[in-house]
C-alpha cells in the first residue's frame, strides 16, 4: 500500500484547482501544421489587404471630443496601482459613486443599462464598420459562504476517507439561474437586430450553480491527470500523437485493482482503434459515463486502491448538468433562429474544465454544418496550446465547426492569488512574452487549418496591434480572405478604437465586446478592467497619444466641437 501510495500521490495533487502544463515541444508540430498550409497557398500581391492604424481622423471619425477627453481620463487612472473604484465608494456614498462611475469607468467600459439603453451605441459602432458581442455582464464565482463549504468538506474527506457532503441547490438559485438564461434571450435577439451576423456572450455561472462546475471540473481534470499516468508507465506522453497500446493498458489497470473490461469497451464499440487509443477515445469514456460507470475508477491516495470517479459525483449534481445543458440547448436554439452565434465566455480555471467539456457538447449539435457556439482559450495558461489542438483534432474527427474566440486571459491576479494561497503550481504563463508566444502559436495552428479546410473559425481577441498585424500578415500568406468572414477581430468596448475601426473601415469583420447591466452587478467585470488595464496602460502609451494626437488636431482645425454624422 506504501508503493501504491507513492506511486499516485503526484496524480491526485492536482485538483481542479490545477491543471498539469503540457509538455515541453520542439515546435516541429507546428511547422509541419502550417506547412501543409503554406505548400498549398501562393501569395499574390493583388490579394493583400492593408490596413493603416495612424490616420486618427479616420480612427475617431465615430468619437464626439467629449468621448475622447472621457478615454484619456479613464486610461489615466487605470495606471494608478490603487484602484479609484475602491477608495471612490467609500469616499463618495453609493449615490454620487454610482454618478461617478457613469461618468468615468462605466460610462467608457459598459454601454448602458439594458437592451433599450444600449441600441444607440451599437448602431452607431454599426455604422462605422463596427459589430458588436453583447455581453451582460454578470458575474458569479464561489460565495464566502460556499468557499466555507469547501473548506469544510475537504477536512470531512480526510476523516470519512473519501466522504463528502453532498451540495444541494435550492429553489431560488435554480429560478436566478432561469433569469440570467431570460437575460440571455433578450442579449441574443437584440443582437439578431443589431446586425445579420452578431455576437451574443454567455457566461456559464449564470446557468448554474458555480460549485457544481467546480466539482465536474475535478472529475474531468483527475480524470485526465489519470490518463498521463498510464501514459507514463508506457513510457510516453500525454499528447494526441502519442497513443496507448490498449492491451498494456488493460495490463497495468488490471494490476492496480480494476475489473472492468477497457479493452473489450474500446474494441467493441469504437471502429478503428487497431489495439491503440489516445486521449480523445479516453475522454469518450466520460461522454457516455452512464454507460461507462464501471470503467471510471481512479486512484485514491489515502484509501491505497482505486475507487469509482464519479463517487462524489452526486444524483444532485447530475440533474444540475442535465438543467445547465437545457438551458444552453435553449438559448443555442434562439440563437439559430435569429441568425447569432454564441460567445460561451471564458471565467476561473477552477470551472474552465467543466466550461469546456459542456460547451464542447454543444458545438456537437449546433456547429454540424456552420460555426453558431464558439469556445474561449485563455492563453495565459501554460496548457493553452494543448487544449485549442485536442478540440481542433475532436472536432475534424467527429465533424463539426471548431470555433474559437482567442483571448490573453482576464483573471491574472484572481488565479494567482488563489494559487499561492492553496498552494498549488500557479496555471498562468510565467510572464506576458511567454503568454505572448503562446498565443501566437495558438493563433497559427487555427489559422492554418482554416487554409486547410475552410471550416475552423476564429476570433483573434486582442489589443496587441503586433498580434493584429502577425494576423493580416498570416491571412495574406495563406489567402485567407476577408469577405470569408473565418477570421474575426474583436476589442473591448472602450479600449483600441485606433484597431477596430481602421479593420472595419478596411473590410474586415470586427466586434467591441459590449457589457451590459446596472452598476452595481457590473462591478466585478469593471474591477477586472481596471486592474488589467493598469498594466496595459503602464506598458501601452501608443492609444493615449493617439488620442492627444486627435485632439490636437481638432482645437487647430477648429473641429472640437465635433460630432460624428451616421
Amino acid at each position: 500500500m506504501f508503493v501504491f501510495k507513492r506511486v499516485f500521490v503526484k496524480l491526485l495533487r492536482s485538483t481542479v484547482t490545477s491543471t498539469s502544463p503540457s509538455p515541453a515541444r520542439t515546435g516541429k508540430e507546428d511547422r509541419g501544421h502550417r506547412g501543409a498550409a503554406e505548400e498549398e497557398t501562393e501569395n499574390p500581391a493583388a490579394d493583400e489587404v492593408l490596413v493603416d492604424f495612424e490616420k486618427t481622423q479616420e480612427v475617431y471619425r465615430s468619437k464626439a471630443s467629449l468621448e475622447l477627453l472621457r478615454s484619456l481620463v479613464v486610461f489615466k487612472l487605470c495606471s494608478y496601482d490603487f484602484l479609484i473604484m475602491d477608495l471612490g465608494k467609500k469616499v463618495l456614498g453609493q449615490k454620487a459613486f454610482d454618478q461617478f462611475m457613469k461618468m468615468t469607468f462605466y460610462g467608457q467600459f459598459v454601454a448602458g443599462e439594458d437592451q433599450k439603453e444600449i441600441r444607440p451605441l451599437i448602431q452607431k459602432n454599426l455604422a462605422f464598420g463596427v459589430g458588436s458581442v453583447l455581453d451582460y455582464s454578470v458575474e458569479e464565482d464561489i460565495s464566502e459562504v460556499e468557499v466555507g463549504q469547501i473548506e469544510d468538506m475537504e477536512e470531512d474527506r480526510d476523516s470519512m476517507k473519501g466522504g463528502t457532503k453532498a451540495f444541494t441547490c435550492t429553489n431560488s438559485e435554480e429560478a436566478k439561474c432561469d433569469r440570467h438564461m431570460e437575460t440571455f434571450i433578450k442579449c441574443i435577439k437584440a443582437s439578431g437586430w443589431s446586425s445579420t451576423d452578431g455576437f451574443s456572450a454567455i457566461k456559464m455561472t449564470a446557468l448554474g450553480r458555480p460549485q457544481f462546475l467546480l466539482n465536474f471540473s475535478e472529475v474531468l481534470v483527475k480524470w485526465q491527470n489519470f490518463y498521463a499516468f498510464l501514459a507514463a508507465q508506457q513510457g510516453k506522453d500525454a499528447t494526441l500523437k502519442k497513443k496507448l497500446d490498449l492491451t498494456q493498458m488493460q495490463e497495468c489497470l488490471t494490476k492496480l485493482g480494476a475489473t472492468g473490461d477497457y479493452y473489450g469497451w474500446f474494441t467493441g464499440q469504437k471502429e478503428k482503434h487497431e489495439g491503440c487509443i489516445d486521449v480523445l477515445d479516453w475522454n469518450s469514456l466520460i461522454d457516455e459515463r452512464t454507460k461507462t460507470a464501471h470503467l471510471l475508477v481512479v486512484p485514491n491516495v489515502e484509501l491505497g486502491e482505486l475507487e469509482p470517479l464519479l463517487k462524489r459525483f452526486t444524483q444532485e449534481e447530475e440533474e444540475q448538468m442535465r438543467r445547465i445543458f437545457q438551458r444552453m440547448e435553449i438559448l443555442g436554439m434562439h440563437a439559430q433562429e435569429n441568425g447569432v452565434r454564441l460567445m460561451v465566455d471564458a471565467e476561473q480555471t477552477y470551472f474552465q474544465p467543466a466550461i469546456s467539456r459542456l460547451t464542447l457538447e454543444m458545438q456537437r449539435i449546433f456547429n454540424t454544418t456552420k460555426p453558431i457556439i464558439f469556445n474561449t482559450y485563455q492563453c495565459y495558461l501554460k496548457d493553452a496550446y494543448e487544449n485549442i489542438t485536442r478540440d481542433v483534432q475532436l472536432s475534424k474527427r467527429e465533424g463539426w465547426c471548431f470555433a474559437a474566440k482567442l483571448v490573453r486571459g482576464a483573471y491574472m491576479y484572481q488565479e494567482r492569488e488563489r494559487a499561492e494561497e492553496m498552494g498549488y503550481e500557479d496555471p498562468i504563463n510565467a510572464d506576458y512574452e511567454s503568454t505572448n508566444r503562446m498565443y501566437h502559436r495558438c493563433l497559427d495552428y487555427v489559422l492554418d487549418e482554416i487554409a486547410l479546410n475552410r471550416k475552423a473559425n476564429v476570433m483573434v481577441a486582442s489589443h496587441n496591434e503586433d498580434t493584429i498585424k502577425h494576423t493580416l500578415k498570416r491571412m495574406n500568406e495563406l489567402r485567407v480572405l476577408p469577405k470569408e468572414n473565418k477570421v474575426y477581430f474583436g476589442q473591448l468596448l472602450g479600449m483600441c478604437d485606433q484597431i477596430s475601426f481602421p479593420l472595419g473601415q478596411a473590410g474586415f469583420p470586427v466586434f467591441k465586446y459590449v457589457p451590459y447591466g446596472p452598476v452595481s452587478e457590473v462591478m466585478p467585470y469593471l474591477s477586472r478592467r481596471a486592474q488589467e488595464n493598469r498594466g496595459f496602460m503602464k506598458g501601452a502609451q501608443r492609444e493615449r497619444e493617439l488620442l492627444w494626437k486627435e485632439l490636437k488636431r481638432r482645437l487647430a482645425s477648429g473641429e472640437l466641437l465635433y460630432q460624428p454624422v451616421y
